[in-house]
Parts: structure tokens; C-alpha cells; sequence
């Protein structure tokens, strides 16, 4: 098996990863959907309300046209007519305007949810440098992006031409009728062209989601040295993680042999394991183990327990089975009960015997 060179991106990416590249504006997004969305609502919204646009916007300018002969040469007037006239088609046109920004808007959220950040349009050299930007133009992505531009304008140059073509005759017909008629039929092929155009799109739009959604997954993807050395830096370096793990051990033994001078009995392996238990009657429901160590922490517990004359009990069953089930600080369970209560019996009858 080849040794890995740590450049081929074949691991998936972390959350870590996907926030950075986000907070950096680098999602999976589509221009095509936000195009087809809002032509889609445009073409919906003149659908049903393009005659009552049309109708007032006529008007205006009817109106408009009748009122320059009557204004004569006084330009203030017709300044003021068209001003008028502006405003006007500008509200009638503003709810189309406020729908198309929605939809834009929606869609976005849509496609990557709220995101606000300002790294994008940070001003950076290598956005002015010209040999970079001679690089990002001819790169593999701006090929692509130009191919499918182009393959766009000949799949909707094609389906319109086919459209126009079915109604070639009919408009060859059209030379002999009125124009509200022409009109008609100049309406009605734009309105099946328009709806041709917009399938068209929709799935190109389609298409295109996959394929930038791919490209981004595939963008993201690390290599195994970036997952290791982020896992590190998260979870902290193993040498600094061990470190603190034996100051912590260290800071524990201390506070537990501080507490060995208090210990009623020790029972011990003889050598191998000491466990200290303390036990007072009148502030105590059961006894409480209060260290425990093997080997070197064993010694020094056993040599507290002389130097501080408490007795020193050897039961290596009883040891040993304590010594897995019993932490430092916990009660000592129901099934060891029976064994300390000889040993303490034995020691209280030790003490007593020694003070008489």
C-alpha cells in the first residue's frame, strides 16, 4: 500500500469546516434557481395582472399625449405632465417590482438560509492581482461557467425556434387581418414560448443545483492531516492532555493522603494494595473509604498509617475485591459489610485492650 501524501481530499468534511466556509460566504447556491424563480413570478404576476398594467399604463400616456398640444411651448407644463406620468407608472409597477425582489430574496434564504458577512467583498490584493485574476478567468470553473452559459442560450434559442416555427403560418396569415388580431396571436405565441422557456429553465436550474451542491461537497473535502491536525486542535494536544491528566492524578493523591492521618483501619494486600477506611459511629450511617493506592502509593499509605498509629489489617481478598469496586470518597457497599464489620470489631477490641 502507497504511503499517503497527504493531498488527496478524500475525507468528508468536519461541522468546523462547513461553519469556516460559511462564516466565509462559501455555500452551495445556484444563480440558475434565482433567475427561473423570478421570471417564474414575473410571468405569473403579468399573467394576472398584465392587463390592468397595461390598461393603466395606456392610459397614461394617452393622457399625457392629449395634454402637450394644450401645453404649447410652456416647458414647466410638459415637465411637470411627464414627472406626473413617471410617478404614476412607477406605482403601477412597484408591486411587480416588490414581488421580484421577494422572490430573490426568498430564495436565497431557501437555498442557504440566513446569512449575513462582509468577507466576501473584503478588499484583498489578490482580487486586484492581475496574474491572479488572468488565472481565476481561464480556470476550470470560469470555462465551465461559460460552456453552460452558452449551452443555455442554444437550448432556449432552439426551443424558441421551434416555437416560431410551428406558428410560421399563421403569421404569414396575418397580413390581411387587423392589428388587434395580430395582436392576439403575437400574445398568445409569446405566452407559449414563455412557458417553454421557463421548463426549459427550471430544468437547467434543476441540473445546476446538483452539480454546485457536488462541487461544493467536493471543495470541502480534507485531507487526512487536516482532520488529524484539527482534531488536535480541538481536543487539545495529546502530550498537553497527558500532562494535565498527571498533574490532576498528583493534585488527587495529595488530598487523598492528607486524609489517610483520619483513617480508622488500613487493609492492606499485604504489600501490593492498602486501602484506608474511616469510620465514627456518631457522624457516620456506614464506613467510607478514604484512600486507596497499589505499589508506591500503598507503601506510603501503610507508612502513614504507622506513623499516625493506625492499624494496619491484612485480608487480601477483601483488598483486592474493594480495590476494583470502591472509588476513594464512596461508602463501602452492602456485600463488603460483613468483612469490615470483623475488622473494625477487631480493631475497637485492639483499641480497648491497649487502653486498658
Amino acid at each position: 500500500m502507497a504511503e499517503e501524501t497527504g493531498q488527496d481530499r478524500t475525507e468528508a468534511p468536519t461541522d468546523k469546516r462547513r461553519s469556516e466556509a460559511r462564516n466565509k460566504g462559501s455555500v452551495a447556491k445556484s444563480t440558475e434557481i434565482d433567475s427561473v424563480v423570478v421570471l417564474l413570478v414575473a410571468f405569473v404576476f403579468l399573467r394576472i395582472f398584465g392587463k390592468d398594467i397595461m390598461a393603466q399604463i395606456g392610459g397614461e400616456i394617452r393622457w399625457y399625449c392629449n395634454l402637450i398640444p394644450h401645453a404649447g411651448a410652456d416647458m414647466s407644463s410638459i415637465l411637470l405632465y411627464f414627472k406626473h406620468s413617471m410617478w404614476v407608472m412607477a406605482i403601477t409597477t412597484l408591486p411587480l417590482c416588490l414581488s421580484i425582489m421577494a422572490a430573490g430574496i426568498l430564495t436565497n434564504y431557501l437555498q442557504v438560509g440566513w446569512l449575513l458577512t462582509w468577507e466576501p467583498i473584503t478588499p484583498r490584493f489578490s482580487k486586484i492581482d492581475p496574474i491572479a485574476g488572468t488565472k481565476r478567468l481561464f480556470s476550470i470553473r470560469s470555462i465551465f461557467e461559460a460552456l453552460k452559459g452558452i449551452l443555455k442560450l442554444v437550448i432556449i434559442g432552439v426551443v424558441a425556434w421551434i416555437t416560431i416555427k410551428d406558428e410560421f403560418n399563421h403569421f404569414v396569415q396575418l397580413a390581411d387581418t387587423t392589428a388587434g388580431v395580430i395582436w392576439s396571436v403575437m400574445m398568445r405565441v409569446s405566452y407559449t414560448l414563455a412557458i417553454r422557456i421557463i421548463l426549459v429553465m427550471v430544468l437547467l436550474a434543476i441540473l445546476d443545483y446538483i452539480f454546485q451542491k457536488w462541487q461544493y461537497e467536493k471543495s470541502l473535502k480534507m485531507t487526512r492531516e487536516e482532520v488529524k491536525e484539527e482534531r488536535k486542535q480541538m481536543e487539545g494536544d495529546p502530550q498537553i492532555k497527558g500532562r494535565i491528566r498527571s498533574l490532576q492524578r498528583e493534585m488527587h493523591r495529595r488530598r487523598m493522603m492528607k486524609q489517610v492521618p483520619e483513617a480508622t483501619v488500613v487493609v492492606t494486600n499485604p504489600t501490593f494494595i492498602a486501602i484506608a477506611i474511616r469510620y465514627e459511629p456518631a457522624e457516620m450511617e456506614t464506613p467510607k473509604v478514604i484512600a486507596k493506592g497499589k505499589r508506591l502509593i500503598a507503601e506510603q499509605i501503610r507508612k502513614l498509617a504507622q506513623e499516625n498509629g493506625i492499624p494496619i489489617v491484612e485480608d487480601k481478598p477483601l483488598a483486592r475485591a474493594m480495590y476494583d469496586k470502591v472509588e476513594p470518597g464512596d461508602d463501602i457497599p452492602v456485600e463488603f459489610f460483613a468483612a469490615v464489620a470483623e475488622i473494625l470489631a477487631y480493631v475497637y477490641k485492639l483499641k480497648n485492650r491497649m487502653a486498658a
